[in-house]
């Protein structure tokens, strides 16, 4: 009979672990960059490849280790990650150097993609089959969190300290995740001794990508460039209308929303399919853009931020979850790596895209533009689905 819990110990232990990973990850990024400009002197061009260069290694990451995990099992891919990662946090010290913080920056960025790709693969490895949904709304919880605490305290630590004492406190969160995976069960190898010598004999696309997760992956590349309009350029855009005040609160009142409905998107993607959970956040996510767009006040601004909340962030925990479905046990690590390869790869290179069209368009147009691009995103999902309800029996959907 099959186990229906969600919260054991290992699912708990590896939630916390990917919480300060990722914790690591945005008190980084969003000091790194004038931590460059300040200790080295360079443009701010250059600080921001900097802060992107990780992204990179995150991204070459996640396409070696998909497989890998199919081998050798979640667990010691990610004690490699964690390995590194703590590596990667105490190097922060011996950068003396522009070329060795971005080589430092690069190798972080892999140790990152290694143990995150693990922490999903094993969290979904742990859930029972019919609470995957659920289960995965309340892990990406972690990341949530991480994104609306991260960037405040990287901030605050940056601006009344030293820049060693923030490397130190990243230093200290990186250790403690180490620590605490020898807490985390043993888990067994997901591939059979067969299926690892096949896929060593015939190597190719298939055993870096999962085929049954391109898909989603695709509508989950187009609105991760729309969030990270919102990412980058929300500070810049409150300047310009007169919010920065109120802006401070914008990913606050973001990660409230979230916090109160991913719970139940979660349960309701289970329990009533995917069109029912994928489709309203994505018009949520449209309106919240176009919203935004028309800013004239502080009280706007945070019911926009609500509102990409209720959107984007039910969003992106179904999406994961959806990039699982009809899986094999054995392709969960490649699954889960090829959701988050088109998630990085929108959030990564999105900046950089939309940042040329800003001097041409500006930020009101932008996010006009933002919204049009969800719409195309909904517009995939409901052709693969369509698509997918056709080749798929019912009962398998």
């Amino acid at each position: 009979m099959e186990n229906r819990k969600i919260w054991t110990k290992d699912f708990i232990i590896t939630s916390i672990i990917n919480f300060f990973l990722m914790l690591v990850m945005y008190l980084l990024m969003v000091t790194i960059a004038p931590f460059s400009v300040k200790e080295y002197g360079v443009s701010t061009s250059t600080a921001g490849l900097v802060s992107g260069i990780f992204i990179i290694g995150t991204l070459i990451a996640r396409l070696a280790v998909g497989g890998l995990i199919e081998k050798v099992g979640s667990r010691k891919i990610l004690m490699i990650g964690l390995t590194v990662t703590v590596l990667a946090s105490a190097f922060y010290f011996g950068s003396v150097n522009l070329p060795l913080l971005m080589a430092n920056r690069f190798f972080h960025g892999i140790g990152l993609g290694i143990a995150s790709t693990a922490t999903g693969t094993m969290v979904a490895q742990m859930l029972p089959p019919s609470r995957r949904g659920e289960g995965i709304g309340y892990f990406s919880l972690s990341t949530v969190l991480a994104t609306a605490i991260g960037p405040f305290f990287g901030i605050f630590l940056s601006q009344h300290y030293e820049y060693s004492v923030l490397f130190l406190f990243c230093l200290v969160l990186s250790v403690c995740c180490a620590a605490m995976f020898f807490f985390v069960r043993k888990t067994e190898a997901v591939m059979p001794k067969k299926s690892v010598e096949s896929a060593i004999e015939k190597p190719g696309i298939h055993s870096l990508l999962e085929k049954q997760a391109l898909p989603i992956g695709l509508v989950t590349l187009l609105a991760a460039i729309a969030y990270s309009g919102v990412l980058s350029f929300i500070s810049f855009y409150a300047e310009e209308v007169d919010l920065v005040s109120t802006a401070s609160f914008f990913f606050l009142v973001y990660a409230i929303a979230v916090l109160l409905s991913r719970p139940y998107s979660g349960r309701l993607l289970d329990l009533k399919g995917n069109k029912f959970v994928v489709y309203p956040s994505l018009i949520l996510f449209a309106g919240g853009l176009l919203l935004l767009s028309g800013v004239q006040t502080g009280w706007m601004l945070l019911l926009a931020g609500g509102i990409l909340g209720l959107g984007f962030g039910n969003f992106q925990s179904c999406a994961q979850a959806i990039a699982l479905q009809g899986v094999r046990p054995e392709r969960l690590g490649v699954a889960t790596s090829t959701f988050f390869i088109f998630l990085d790869f929108g959030f990564g290179f999105g900046p950089y895209l939309l940042g040329s069209l800003i001097p041409v368009i500006g930020y009101r147009e932008l996010y006009v533009v933002l919204t049009v691009v969800v719409l195309i995103a909904l517009g995939l999902f409901m052709l693969f689905s369509n698509r997918r309800k056709n080749e798929v029996p019912a009962a398998a959907e």
